[in-house]
Parts: C-alpha cells; sequence; structure tokens
C-alpha cells in the first residue's frame, strides 16, 4: 500500500509561527511535525507515499528530498490553487489508481496503529475507512456517529455547541479503495468530509469509522502545539526522540553542552549542540532546538526556542515560542503566550507582556513595555463573539484601540465605498467608543451614516436599505452598566451570521487589515428624519386598524432609554391614549440592574390597574425587547407572553407559519394547531431565528426572552413594532390579555444549568447520545429527546460559558421533574460531577 500525506496547509490560526514555513514543518521536539508521521508511516510498512504541497511548497521539498534519509520513497504532487482534502489527494491520483491506500494528515501528532486500522478496514470490506478519535472540544473538527459495528451514520462538520452530539471526531487518517477517487471531479476544491463522504453516505456506500486508542492531537492552535511538545516529553506518544536521557525526564541530543552548574528539572529537550551555561536554569517542559545558547542567570519555563536561537543572561521566558534565529538580550523578559517569529531582537530588558504576537524580522527595543501595539495581539479567548456581539468591560476588554481594530477587520470584509449606519444607546461609553468605530471604518474606505442615540430597531430599519451594507451598533450590556456591547449587522440589519462572524473574527485574529489611500477616505454623514422615516413605515406595514374607535389606554415605560425618542412619532398617528414614564434618555444609567427593573415593573403594574388602562409595556433601553403586564396589573412572564402573543396572532391570521426556538414551550404548539398554523422549530442563536422569519409565509417570530418579530415589516427583533401591533391585535380582538392568557394551556416546563468544564462537553453530548438509544432524538440545536407520551427534554451546551443548559416538558410537572432530574444526572457524571 501507498500513503498520501497531506501538507498544503498555510497554518493561519499559528502565525507568526507559520509566517515564514508551512505548518508540517513545525518542530515538535527539534522534528518537524510531518517527520514524526512519515516515522510512523515507516513503523507500519508504509514505504512510498504521495505528498500533497501547496502553501510555501519548496521548503518542504527541501527538506524532506526523495525520502531516503527517513528511508522513504517520497513523490509530490503540487497544487495551483488550493484545491480542498479531497481534491488534493485526486491531484495525485495517477500514483493512486492500482491500490486500496492511506491518507494521513501532514500536520497532526499521533501514534494511532495503521496496522489495525487496515485489520479493520479488511475485515469490515469498507469503501473508506476513517480514523476517529475521541477528545474534549470537538468544535474544531468534524464530528461523526457510527452504528454499533462501526458503520457511520452521519456528519457534521466543525459544529457550533448546539449542534455538537458527539465526542468522536474525524481525524483526517482515511484508508480508501481506488476507486473513491472517481468521486471527486479533478481540478476542482473538494473536501472529503463535507463533500465526497456524505455523497457516499447518500448512496448506501461502506463508510466505517475506527475508533482509535491511540495519541492524536491536531496542531492547530498554539495551546495545541504547546500541550503536544509536553505530551512527547511525558512520554504520552510514541515517537522517535533520538536524544540521551541525562536524568529521568531530561534528553540531551548529540553535541548538546550543559554546565554542571546549570538547574535542570525535566521532563525537558536540549537539541544539537545547545549550550546552558553554569547558573542558567531549565524547567519543565522547556524545548530547545538546535544551537540555541542559554546565557548565565537565565529562567526558561514551558519555552520551545527553535534553532539558532540566544537567550542572554538573566533572560526569563515563561510559555512561550521563539523563532528561529531571534536573540533575547540580557534581562529580556517574555511572558506566557508570546509568539516571537523568526529573525527578530528583543533587546535588552525589554518587556513582553502576555499573548503579544511579533511577528518575523522586527526588533523591540531595550527597555521597552510591548502589551498591545506590536503587530497586535490576539485577544485570547474561545470566540470573539458571543450571544450579544462582541462584549466587555468598558476600558477594560472593550477598548478604543479594540473598537479600532474591530471595526477594521469589518470594514476588511466589504468593499471600498460601501456604506455602513453606526449608532449606540445613550450612554456616554458608546458614545465615545462609537467615535473610534467611525474613524476605522472611515480609514478604511467606508462610508458612515451615523445615527447617533437612537433605538435598535431604527438601526437595523435603515441597515436593511438597499444602499447599505452593514451596521455597527453599541449598546450598554443588560444589567451591567460597566460593559458594552458591540453588534455587528448585515445587509439585512440582522445580526452576522456565524459564517460571518467567522470571517470577521479571521481577519481580526490575522490582523490583515485594509488601508485606504489618502484620496479614498470615506465621508460621515448624518441622515436626516431617521427617526421619522422609521415611524412612517412602521406605521404603513403594521395593522392597527380599530385602536382608534377602541378608546385605548395604555401604560408605556420606556427605562431612560432609546425608544422615547421614536414613540411620540407612533402614537400621535396610532390614536391611542398613553401614560408614559421615564421617557428621558439617562446617559449616566443607560441599563439597569435587577432589583431597579423589578421595582420599575412593580411600579408599571400598580399604573396599569390604577388607571384602568388595557395593558402596560415596559421597552430595555434599546427599544428592542418587552416586557407586559395585563389590565389586573400582573406582569405576564417573557414565555408567558409569546403563548399570548401567539394566540393573537395565529387567531387572526388563520394560516402561515412561526418561527420558534427549540427550547420553547410545546403548548406553542397546540395552540398554533387549533388555527391551522405551523412552528418552525429553529436553533436557539438569534441569526438562525432572524434568517427563518425572513421566510414569505412567516406571520411572526419569538425567542421567549422578550424579543419578537413582527415578519411583514422586518425579520429581526423589534420591540416597537411588536407594540404597535399588540395595539391592533387587542383593539381588534376586544378581549384583555388576562382573558387570552386564560384560554392557553398552563406549560409543564422546567429548566436547569449543570456546571461542565469545558474539556468535558462533547463527552457529555456523547454520553447524552448514547443514553438516549431506542429514543427518537432531535438535533436542530443540542439533542431533544423525546418519549412516547410527547414529553420531552433537550440538552443543550452554552457556547459562551462552561455550563449545559437543560429543559424538560411533560403533561404534569411530576414528569417534567422527573426527566429533568434524569438527564441532569446522565450531564453531572459525563461532566465529572459524580
Amino acid at each position: 500500500m501507498k500513503a498520501v500525506v497531506m501538507a498544503g496547509g498555510e497554518g493561519t490560526r499559528l502565525r507568526p509561527m507559520t509566517a515564514t514555513q508551512p505548518k508540517p514543518l513545525l518542530p515538535i521536539i527539534n522534528k518537524p511535525v510531518m517527520e514524526h508521521v512519515l516515522r510512523l508511516l515507516k513503523r507500519h510498512g508504509y514505504t512510498e507515499t504521495v505528498v500533497t504541497v501547496q502553501f510555501l511548497a519548496p521548503l518542504i521539498r527541501n527538506y524532506f528530498g526523495d525520502g531516503d534519509e527517513l528511508g522513504l520513497t517520497l513523490h509530490y504532487a503540487a497544487e495551483e490553487i488550493p484545491l480542498g482534502t479531497a481534491g488534493s489527494v485526486r491531484n495525485a491520483a495517477d500514483r493512486l489508481r492500482d491500490e486500496r491506500f492511506l491518507v494521513i494528515s501532514g500536520d497532526a501528532l499521533t501514534d494511532i496503529d495503521l496496522t489495525d486500522m487496515l485489520r479493520f478496514h479488511l475485515e469490515h470490506e469498507a469503501l473508506v475507512t476513517i480514523g476517529l478519535k475521541r477528545v474534549p472540544n470537538p468544535l474544531e473538527f468534524g464530528i461523526i456517529i457510527v452504528d454499533e459495528r462501526g458503520r457511520i451514520q452521519r456528519f457534521l462538520e466543525k459544529p457550533t455547541w448546539g449542534q455538537v452530539f458527539s465526542d468522536t471526531v474525524n481525524t483526517g487518517i482515511y484508508i480508501m479503495e481506488p476507486s473513491v477517487l472517481e468521486e471527486v471531479p479533478p481540478g476542482r476544491a473538494v473536501d472529503w468530509s463535507s463533500d465526497v463522504f456524505p455523497r457516499l453516505l447518500e448512496k448506501g456506500c461502506r463508510l466505517y469509522g475506527y475508533v482509535a486508542e491511540g495519541y492524536w492531537e491536531d496542531i492547530g492552535t498554539f495551546e495545541s502545539y504547546l500541550k503536544a511538545q509536553a505530551d512527547v516529553l511525558e512520554g504520552r506518544v510514541k515517537v522517535d526522540i533520538d536524544a540521551f536521557e541525562l536524568a529521568p525526564g531530561v534528553w540531551t541530543a548529540e553535541g548538546a553542552s550543559v554546565d554542571p552548574e546549570a538547574v535542570l528539572k525535566g521532563p525537558l529537550y536540549i537539541g544539537d549542540y545547545a549550550k546552558v551555561e553554569a547558573g542558567a536554569e531549565l524547567r519543565e517542559y522547556t524545548v530547545l532546538g538546535s544551537n540555541v545558547v542559554v546565557k548565565e542567570g537565565a529562567f526558561l519555563h514551558r519555552a520551545v526556542v527553535n534553532d539558532n536561537v540566544y537567550i542572554g543572561p538573566g533572560g526569563h521566558l515563561r510559555g512561550c515560542v521563539i523563532g528561529k534565529n531571534t536573540d533575547v538580550m540580557a534581562r529580556a523578559r517574555i511572558e506566557e503566550n508570546v509568539v516571537v517569529g523568526d529573525e527578530c531582537v528583543i533587546e535588552a530588558e525589554a518587556y513582553v507582556s502576555s499573548g503579544v504576537k511579533i511577528y518575523p524580522f522586527k526588533t523591540i527595543e531595550a527597555g521597552a513595555v510591548v502589551n498591545t501595539s506590536v503587530i497586535w495581539e490576539s485577544r485570547g479567548q474561545r470566540s470573539l463573539f458571543g450571544p450579544r456581539g462582541v462584549s466587555g468591560l468598558v476600558n477594560v476588554e472593550i477598548t478604543p484601540e479594540l473598537c479600532v481594530r474591530l471595526a477594521s477587520a469589518y470594514a476588511t470584509t466589504l468593499k471600498k465605498g460601501d456604506t455602513v449606519v453606526t449608532s449606540r444607546d445613550a450612554s456616554r461609553a458608546a458614545r465615545a467608543l462609537k467615535r473610534a468605530v467611525i474613524s476605522a471604518l472611515n480609514s478604511s474606505a467606508i462610508n458612515v451614516l451615523d445615527l447617533e442615540a437612537t433605538p435598535l430597531p431604527v438601526a437595523r430599519f435603515h441597515t436593511a436599505r438597499q444602499d447599505v451594507r452593514g451596521g455597527i451598533a453599541l449598546r450598554t450590556t443588560a444589567g451591567d452598566p460597566q460593559s458594552v456591547d458591540i453588534v455587528f449587522m448585515d445587509e439585512t440589519g440582522a445580526d452576522l451570521s456565524q459564517a460571518a462572524q467567522r470571517k470577521l473574527e479571521r481577519v481580526f485574529t490575522r490582523q490583515e487589515y485594509r488601508r485606504a489611500f489618502p484620496g479614498e477616505i470615506a465621508e460621515l454623514s448624518f441622515p436626516a428624519r431617521a427617526v421619522d422615516t422609521y415611524a412612517r413605515e412602521l406605521l404603513r406595514c403594521v395593522d392597527i386598524r380599530g385602536v382608534k374607535e377602541s378608546n385605548m389606554k395604555v401604560v408605556v415605560d420606556c427605562a431612560g432609554g432609546t425608544s422615547s425618542l421614536v414613540l411620540p412619532s407612533l402614537l400621535g398617528q396610532a390614536g391611542v391614549d398613553v401614560l408614559t414614564v421615564n421617557n428621558r434618555l439617562d446617559d449616566a444609567a443607560p441599563t439597569e440592574t435587577l432589583a431597579a427593573r423589578r421595582r420599575d415593573l412593580q411600579r408599571l403594574a400598580e399604573l396599569v390597574a390604577s388607571s384602568r388602562a388595557a395593558f402596560g409595556v415596559r421597552f430595555d433601553p434599546v427599544g428592542e425587547r418587552i416586557s407586559l403586564v395585563d389590565e389586573k396589573g400582573r406582569l405576564i412572564s417573557d414565555e408567558r407572553a409569546l403563548l399570548v402573543l401567539l394566540d393573537l396572532v395565529a387567531a387572526e391570521r388563520r394560516g402561515g407559519r412561526v418561527a420558534l426556538p427549540v427550547t420553547t414551550t410545546r403548548v406553542a404548539e397546540r395552540v398554533c394547531r387549533s388555527y391551522g398554523v405551523e412552528v418552525e422549530w429553529t436553533a436557539t442563536s438569534l441569526d438562525t431565528l432572524t434568517r427563518a422569519a425572513s421566510h414569505p409565509d412567516m406571520i411572526f417570530a419569538g425567542d421567549g426572552r422578550g424579543g419578537f418579530i413582527v415578519p411583514e415589516f422586518a425579520p429581526t427583533l423589534d420591540g416597537l413594532a411588536v407594540f404597535l401591533r399588540l395595539l391592533g391585535l387587542v383593539a381588534r380582538t376586544r378581549m384583555s390579555l388576562s382573558q387570552i392568557d386564560a384560554r392557553i394551556p398552563e406549560a409543564k416546563m422546567l429548566k436547569r444549568t449543570v456546571p461542565t468544564p469545558w474539556a468535558h462537553k462533547g463527552t457529555v453530548m456523547r454520553s447524552v447520545v448514547e443514553a438516549a438509544e431506542g429514543y427518537r432524538l432531535d438535533t436542530t440545536d443540542g439533542v431533544r429527546i423525546v418519549e412516547d407520551d410527547g414529553s420531552w427534554a433537550l440538552v443543550l451546551p452554552d457556547p459562551a460559558e462552561a455550563v449545559t443548559h437543560l429543559w424538560a416538558e411533560g403533561h404534569d410537572m411530576d414528569t417534567a421533574q422527573a426527566l429533568l432530574e434524569r438527564w441532569a444526572r446522565v450531564v453531572e457524571q459525563a461532566a465529572g460531577a459524580r
């Protein structure tokens, strides 16, 4: 058999380590990771190998040559353009048509038993056998589900946490019969997991998954790169170290010189002809490349130092990577998570703070303190985007500098000359940070229409106009006056999709921002009558027939937010008697604490009851969500408010579809069914809900947290629009909210949150799927287990926090409680809580 080593990747997430060399040449214990792969192939009898190359291909050819030094025969198949995982192998088809072959990645460290994998392949007479591995965090890999015999049932490429239903992932190691190549069109970018394998699965071909017991680590991030080094030193992976064990766990290669007065605390590795002087201290998991010099008094801990590096007297390196031919001068200090590129100079007593990336060929001056200004540092979090956009503490996590970089990254995803809408809430922090955003957009050749302080629905409305390509809104985080959210919108006014978020994050992480030439600097303008235009269009689209004739009275609480700027234009034309409170902009308190919100809702309830109003509404500070109080002065919970609005809309429309997240009670389905309305269940992310609401036959959507969509106006959350629609519905129905609420069955649903370490989330979801064998499963978002009697439980990992959420609903509370307890035990056991 022949083998194919895929070595065409750029490794963009590993920059600047991969700025001057391809990812397969990154050293693991002083050998390129691809060399460890080739040695593994040789151990299992694969002596003839085809290497697919694309990015910096000559460097790989020059290093490995024809493979003679390793006792192998290497052939190279170069790609003119990136062809994907399958396309690159198809590009080498001339050497692979005669017999089955093995495909393996050249940038993953592994000691998987390839011989046993071949036995499995032959025993099952498989067309393709895919090597599988269980990993703690499956988000960056393709998830695969197999049956008890190993036959593949389903693929899912790079899921979100809501889609994680297993921790068994694709390692990129395949054994294939040559006929598979006929399924790959030549000269096109094609991937195995997303294109070829699903097509073969649909045809009923014999695809099997081999769950490997050996070691496997994809070298895709800085953290995984350091982990691979430590795992080799700990003996967790079988590789050739080619060094002498000077003391337990202390490996020294040929020609290395270590002074007896040096302090060595293994496991660690010292490369060929490296020199460690007296008084130097090397601590655990330190790796020195060839010809490295470590002077007296230097301290290194968990540092990976590549070839030909000089570490001066008193230098201090901890948890960092130093590129080839770099000089770290006397008493320089380099902290954790720092990556210094090739051929840099860190001069005496310079301080490089945690997380900084220094690209190749740079000089850091003596005594400089480098924290955020060299190239640009990564934010170092799991994901740039959270459930509220990009969020953080004002002037700590969200600084003007960060706003400039984020806006520059967003501008880079657009075309020069495009127009973007900007807006903010009433806070001083949002006002200051928005100015940084506008400057960055204009400097990147993006025109800006600034709405200044305005409700978020108004900003979304103007972003959706034909001549606008996107929007950025800044608002104070709900319930946290010290924090701010930066909301990025697409051309429809909706939050960016997850794909668009990943694109923006990729540009931000790589720090490859576009800059305009002086003549291309764009313009800033302030559109006239933006609020009036929004109000006029809203009144045109939303049905408010019967409101003037009803002599209805309502109480509205603006919460000191920007909705107070729009309501006068709406209410005057709607013809309704309104008592408004908190109808002014409060820039000192742009959001409220939970206690303040409860206090204001109680006051609203008292006003509704005493004034004999039809109902009361409280807007959030940006006018996007609402809370309802019925005519008796009773607060309607967010979950119940969704059912009340659903009943009103469905009863009037008598057809169409509504979009609801899977976490919504199935009472909603009963309400809709009675009026001939269908429910489309969506994932819990807001972009999924808004995308579903944009379909032509949608009549309503809501998220169960006070957010509603009025599709005839816009497919985005809009508290002002739903308030106007509610006025019309109540006026025409001539029923009070309490009467509507009374005719809707009570939901028997419970919720619980279970702490779950990030490293165990994949295991948790696999355990849930295994425990649910025999039940009907719904994987729209998370895993929903449906019992025969219709009761159900949903297990959903949180995308931003180390917790897992559970919902359970039954025909009575005892059933729901029992379901919740049962699946909570499964989650807790898998998470290591018990």
